[in-house]
C-alpha cells in the first residue's frame, strides 16, 4: 500500500469532532477550551494531537513484531535526562568527566532512534543531560482548527459529599466543567522521507502512525472531553521523493459545507473531495 511507503512525501488531512466535552484546555484562560479569540474557531495545540499518538503506541507497542523499538521518550512520569543516560549504559560508553566527544553523541542518538518511536517520528531534543545531539523528525502536525466558530460554555456540576467530616455531610460541593457543545477539528500532518530516512523509519512505523490518528480516540475516553472522534484521514501520496504538488493545494480539493448554522454533529457537514489530483499525486481514504 503506497501510504505506507517511507521513502515517499505524505501530505495528509485529519478530520475529528468533540462533542459535549472540552478537546484541549488551556492552562493561561482556567483549562477553558483553547480559540482563536477573534474568529472564535477552536484550537487544538499539535502537541495535543501528538500526545495521543504516543498514548496508543505505548499501548499497542508492546504487541508489535519489534517491541523494543516503540517505547516512548515522552512520557507521563519519567525523567527524559534518564533516559538519554541509559543509551550511553546500553552502548557501553564512559564520557570522560561527564562530557562526551561527538563520535559518543552520535552512537548515542543512534540508538536513541532505534528505541523510541517519538524520537524517530517527531524529533526530540538530546542535550538536556548527556548529551545525544538533536533529532529532526520526518513527521509535523499542525494545530488543529474548527470549522465554524465555537460556544463556550461553563457548566456548574455539584458534588454530594463533603471534602471533610468537619464541613458537615450535607454540604455540596460546586465546580465547574469547561465544554463546546460541538466542533469538527481539521489539522494537517507532513511527512519527510528526506529526514524519516536518517533516522530509520520504517513502513511498519508509518503503518502505526496512520492507524493511530484513526484509533487513538477510543482509547482516550475523559469525561471532560466528551466525545471525540476521528472522522477521516486523507492522506496524499507523490510518487517523487520531493513532491508532485504543494501541499497547500492538495489540502484545497477537500470542501467541507456546514449545512446548518449552529452543527451540532458530523452528519451537519458536507465533505467532498475533488478527485482530480495533480500527475503523481494518490489519495488514501482511511
Amino acid at each position: 500500500m503506497i501510504h505506507l511507503d517511507p521513502t515517499k512525501k505524505h501530505d495528509a488531512i485529519l478530520l475529528f469532532d468533540c462533542l459535549d466535552g472540552n478537546p484541549n484546555g488551556d492552562p493561561d484562560a482556567g483549562n477553558q477550551p483553547r480559540i482563536d479569540p477573534q474568529t472564535q474557531q477552536g484550537l487544538v495545540t499539535d502537541a495535543c494531537l501528538k500526545r495521543k499518538v504516543r498514548n496508543y503506541v505505548s499501548l499497542v507497542g508492546s504487541s508489535q513484531e519489534q517491541p523494543e523499538r516503540y517505547k516512548i521518550f515522552i512520557e507521563d512520569g519519567t525523567a527524559l535526562n534518564d533516559h538519554i543516560a541509559r543509551a550511553y549504559t546500553e552502548k557501553g560508553l564512559s564520557p570522560k568527566g561527564g562530557k562526551s566527544t561527538p563520535e559518543e553523541q552520535n552512537i548515542a542518538r543512534d540508538w536513541m532512534c532505534e528505541n523510541f518511536y517519538d524520537v524517530r517520528m517527531f524529533g526530540a531534543v538530546l542535550s538536556t543531560g548527556l548529551k545525544a545531539g538533536q533529532v529532526w523528525g520526518g513527521t509535523q502536525m499542525s494545530f488543529a482548527r474548527s470549522l465554524d466558530p465555537v460556544l463556550l460554555q461553563s457548566v456548574t456540576i455539584t458534588r454530594c459529599a463533603a471534602t471533610e467530616a468537619k464541613e458537615g455531610k450535607d454540604n455540596k460541593t460546586m465546580g465547574r466543567k469547561e465544554i463546546i457543545p460541538y466542533g469538527l477539528f481539521k489539522s494537517h500532518v507532513f511527512y519527510n522521507p528526506a529526514l524519516a530516512q536518517s533516522v530509520g523509519v520504517t513502513s511498519e512505523d508509518l503503518a502505526l502512525f496512520w492507524e493511530s490518528l484513526v484509533k487513538c480516540w477510543e482509547f482516550d475516553r475523559s469525561a471532560s472531553r466528551g466525545f471525540m472522534a476521528c472522522r477521516g484521514l486523507y492522506i496524499f501520496t507523490h510518487s517523487a521523493k520531493y513532491g508532485n504538488a504543494p501541499a497547500h493545494k492538495l489540502f484545497d480539493l477537500l470542501e467541507i459545507t456546514s449545512n446548518s448554522e449552529t452543527p451540532r454533529s458530523f452528519s451537519d457537514y458536507s465533505v467532498d473531495l475533488d478527485d482530480h489530483l495533480p500527475e503523481g499525486v494518490q489519495i488514501t481514504r482511511l
